[in-house]
């Protein structure tokens, strides 16, 4: 039994599901031919051709692709290496680097290796969905996670790189920003923000023409504010905590009426300054900061919560020990309705009448969320709680 348990939480194993999961998922398109691989790619693929060709980005393209693209022009730099790639190749070998970036910045993270590989496991399923809809959210989370590990390493020039990056790819990677308190070296910081923005902003025009780039951010913001009303309307988008509200009760509630409190208690949670340099501390703030953009997002769809799953697996690793009851009962609720609710492993008919309709996948991720809130404002930290994380 001891020898199963080794097995079922070894290294090899582990990264076998991490790596395997994910591959079946965006293999089984491949295989079945070209037509099957996932609309995304196209749009990812396509953002780099039409930088390059001077295309606006946020114009319907059916001849490539359904949907519309929402990503920055920077990204065209990012996708380039696949996008010039044969299509079957391209969207295995994206899917494969968004898993090995996501895996390499839960490493790099200042905790125990083996509660690495619990994140890794718990996480693991939830990565196979953002890989079967072929997403950039495991990237997205990744850069989160590094802007945390870079400033926590005295690292704040590329702690604003990985920032800047995540922001003018996909907005979410702002929050990066929330680990500043964190920083030792606050001026480099700001400056080293606004070196990167102007560098980043510039980039793309070395492929293009800075006209188009300027205009293509115009456009950009255009895209994304009818993308916000277009969201509130979608069945498959929307997959928030203001969603849930609108879909069981108030069809017509304000974003703003959920928003500014969840705003108000993320603040709340950096009340307790001499705590910031408590890795613990620290901790909650990287799981709070990893589900406050996805709960609290009209954009937010099923495969989004990769980036909130990582929140909650940092969450559980570094719960108070003993583990409590509660916690046990939010970290299965969360991994039985988040994370497994979209596959066939979950009973279809709860599935199609009650978690899609109402938006549930959101209800553990806030739950656990407001169970950080909580922690971060009264949880009395320790020695022991630091031997118990740190590595």
């Amino acid at each position: 039994m001891h020898k199963l348990a080794r097995f079922f939480t070894s290294k090899p194993f582990i990264y076998t599901i991490w790596f395997g999961l994910s591959l079946f998922a965006v293999g089984k398109s491949v295989v079945l031919g070209h037509s099957h691989i996932h609309n995304n790619y196209f749009v990812y693929k396509y953002n780099f051709y039409h930088v390059i060709n001077q295309q606006n980005l946020y114009l319907h393209d059916a001849a490539h692709y359904f949907d519309l693209n929402h990503y920055g022009p920077i990204f065209a730099y990012v996708i380039a290496p696949f996008a010039l790639m044969p299509d079957a190749l391209g969207v295995v070998l994206w899917v494969m680097f968004t898993a090995w970036l996501l895996l390499l910045a839960i490493q790099k993270l200042p905790i125990k290796k083996e509660h690495g590989l619990i994140i890794l496991l718990l996480c693991a399923h939830e990565l196979m969905t953002s890989a079967a809809n072929v997403q950039i959210n495991p990237l997205i989370a990744a850069l989160i996670l590094f802007s945390f590990i870079f400033i926590r390493n005295g690292n704040d020039f590329w702690a604003a790189l990985m920032i800047v990056l995540g922001t003018f790819i996909k907005l979410y990677g702002i929050v990066g920003l929330a680990f500043f308190f964190f920083s030792d070296n606050k001026i480099k910081l700001i400056g080293s923000l606004i070196f990167w923005s102007v560098v980043l902003f510039l980039l793309p025009m070395l492929i293009s023409t800075p006209a188009f780039i300027v205009q293509t951010y115009k456009d950009w913001y255009a895209d994304l504010v009818s993308k916000n009303v277009n969201n509130i309307a979608s069945t498959r988008e929307d997959v928030s905590v203001m969603g849930m509200v609108r879909k069981i009760a108030l069809p017509h509630l304000s974003n703003l009426v959920v928003l500014l409190p969840g705003v108000v208690l993320f603040g709340l949670s950096y009340l307790r300054i001499k705590l910031f340099s408590n890795l613990n501390y620290q901790l909650l703030i990287v799981a709070s900061t990893l589900i406050f953009p996805v709960i609290f997002s009209t954009g937010s769809e099923s495969p989004t919560y990769i980036i909130a799953f990582v929140g909650v697996a940092i969450w559980y690793i570094n719960t108070e020990r003993p583990i409590s009851k509660l916690d046990i009962i939010l970290l299965v609720f969360a991994f039985i309705l988040t994370s497994l609710s979209p596959s066939d492993l979950f009973p279809k008919y709860l599935k199609d009448h009650y978690v899609i309709p109402y938006a549930l996948k959101a209800l553990p991720c806030f739950l656990i969320w407001l169970k950080i809130i909580y922690e971060t404002l009264f949880r009395k930290f320790t020695n022991k709680d630091i031997i118990a994380v740190a590595a």
